[in-house]
């Protein structure tokens, strides 16, 4: 929690003023029993009417002071408050931009939501709370406390018994009900993955007839979080009555011993109004304190679940200095392997070769064989166990994650666009791209037919996730999103699946003259799609079966002549 309130130092002149306004706050609330006790003493028990409108109007003046300082430290303290979500919430996805696929599996997409946005606001909530209280309760308890035995030290014996009790009880409610705080946030995490998984997979959940049991699933994740929240409401729920009726049995005790001094002549009346008065404003400084101490612990574990993001080091992170341009375009894997975190054996074992400048690398395999693995460890969304990747003769582990992912054109397995125009998804691969330069990159990818058939053109509106926009033309798209960055190495993971055969050739032969000064791998399905390449690496469960042009491996290789055959009949094969 202190670490992330350091962030505070950027708003440390707002932060002053709401000290120094609350302050001012404070010292009129503290004021006000003493005046009120002066009027009844001095004005209506004498009957001096001109000095009851005098101290009438200075409580007036000093109420309007006291208010007016209220609310300008709320105004204040909320703009600090608002501010430090902002800046932190920055950080956060600053930093988690930079984590490896693997770091989000460690922490889960639906955890990292929650905690960039509930969990945030948790702390924002308390920020704002004890900018107001940490001042104000103190000043309020101490300023009570003396004022009230200034009045009548005797009377504020009472205040000894009812203290502690007080306390104890706030101590104990808090202690039962701190440690649901983390159960409360874990179970959040849980809903919004369901929730997620149902709203981004309604149309395999359609599909399949699951709404039932996905209903279910929610119900009961929504259900574990009402359970834990009730229970730790019911405990918090405690802590109001039982400061209530400390404070009025208190209220009663000293009335009732102040009631005998008075009739004693050991205390006027005035002063015994203003010593309730301050009772109640000891009280209510414990109050705050007390409504401090539940929203702190709350905020200390979303603190905590913040501060566990912030800490994590991305397993890929490296600001190293070596510029990858020793040799323009080349990749090689040397003796690479790769586990995913927990698995039993690894994804890929032993993996060697050279892809040059100018050349066709495919990749081609069955399903599970660790294809889309291996052209994830280029650009670092996973780092590899043992071997090394060099891109451009640099290993790209020496190398900043911007410096690797410059060099790198890459089309995911699966398209995704981002809400905005068609032209605004094409230049996400280069932010600074001509008109020409787009509409060269879309001609290339052939997408410039379907392009020009919108009523907008290059300005038409793609939904979120390319949800208005086909298969083929999501890929197309991705395809010239890649090439509008002329890179070094072109990476296509399994790219012209959702295209037909005649587009598919179109592509390829566009693609050979536009990449012939780039290094270029292919993990393709079809072997249509491998026949021309330059080299064809063949995987079998994670490691490589065979390497050669088409004609040599069907001549040499058994895998790759068992996957030919299963696409193509004899004529075709021969």
């Amino acid at each position: 929690m202190i670490k992330l309130l350091k962030n505070l130092s950027f708003y440390k002149w707002i932060v002053i003023a709401v000290f120094g306004l609350v302050f001012i706050q404070s010292m009129s609330d503290l004021y006000l029993p003493t005046l009120m006790a002066d009027i009844i003493d001095k004005g209506v028990v004498v009957g001096d009417t001109p000095y009851i409108w005098k101290i009438g109007g200075l409580m007036l003046l000093v109420a309007a002071f006291g208010a007016i300082a209220s609310v300008v430290a709320s105004f204040y303290s909320s703009k600090a408050a608002m501010g430090l979500g902002k800046d932190i919430r920055r950080k956060v996805f600053k930093h988690v931009e930079q984590f490896s696929l693997q770091d989000f599996d460690e922490f889960g997409t639906a955890s990292l939501i929650t905690r960039t946005t509930n969990d945030i606001t948790q702390v924002q909530q308390v920020v704002i709370m004890m900018l107001r209280m940490v001042i104000s309760a103190p000043i309020m308890f101490v300023g009570g406390l003396i004022m009230a035995v200034s009045k009548d030290a005797k009377l504020s014996l009472v205040l000894v018994l009812t203290t502690p009790v007080l306390i104890g009880a706030v101590l104990l409610i808090l202690y039962k009900g701190v440690p649901l705080f983390k159960i409360v946030q874990k179970r959040l995490d849980r809903l919004n993955l369901v929730l997620r998984e149902n709203l981004t997979g309604i149309r395999v959940i359609r599909a399949f007839n699951h709404e039932k049991q996905e209903k279910l699933r929610l119900q009961n994740a929504n259900k574990e979080l009402t359970d834990v929240s009730i229970k730790v409401n019911k405990v918090m729920a405690f802590l109001m009555p039982v400061m209530m009726l400390v404070m009025n049995l208190t209220v009663v005790a000293v009335i009732w011993f102040g009631g005998i001094r008075i009739d004693g002549g050991a205390m006027q009346i005035g002063d015994l109004m203003a010593f309730i008065q301050y009772v109640m404003q000891i009280m209510f400084a414990l109050v705050m304190a007390s409504m401090m101490f539940i929203m702190i612990p709350r905020a200390a574990v979303s603190a905590n679940r913040i501060n566990e993001v912030l800490n994590k080091i991305p397993t890929s992170l490296n600001e190293g200095s070596k510029k990858a341009n020793k040799e323009r375009g080349t990749l090689e894997f040397d003796h690479v392997t790769f586990s995913y975190p927990g698995a039993e054996e690894p994804a890929l074992s032993n993996i060697n070769f050279q892809a040059k400048s100018g050349e066709i690398t495919a990749i081609i395999g069955g399903t599970g064989a660790g294809k889309s693995t291996l052209v994830n460890l280029i650009p670092r969304f996973y780092d590899v166990i043992s071997g090394t990747i060099r891109v451009n003769g640099v290993d790209v582990r020496e190398s900043s994650q911007d410096e690797v992912r410059s060099k790198i054109g890459f089309v995911p397995q699966k398209a995704l666009l981002f809400s905005g125009t068609i032209k605004e998804n094409i230049r996400f691969g280069k932010q600074d791209a001509t008109q020409e330069e787009i509409e060269h990159a879309a001609r290339i990818a052939q997408a410039e037919d379907f392009i020009s058939r919108m009523d907008e053109g290059f300005d038409s509106v793609i939904a979120q996730g390319g949800s208005n926009v086909s298969g083929g033309q999501k890929q197309r798209l991705s395809i010239a999103r890649a090439l509008i960055r002329k890179p070094d190495i072109y990476i296509f993971d399994d790219s012209f699946s959702a295209l037909d055969f005649k587009t598919d050739a179109k592509l390829r032969a566009a693609l050979k003259d536009e990449t012939k000064n780039s290094t270029v791998v292919i993990v393709a399905q079809r072997v249509s799609s491998v026949v021309d390449a330059d080299q064809i690496i063949v995987l079998d469960k994670g490691e490589i079966a065979g390497i050669g042009t088409h004609k040599e491996l069907l001549e040499n290789n058994r895998v790759y002549r068992e996957i030919v055959e299963s696409q193509l009949s004899e004529e075709e094969i021969a």
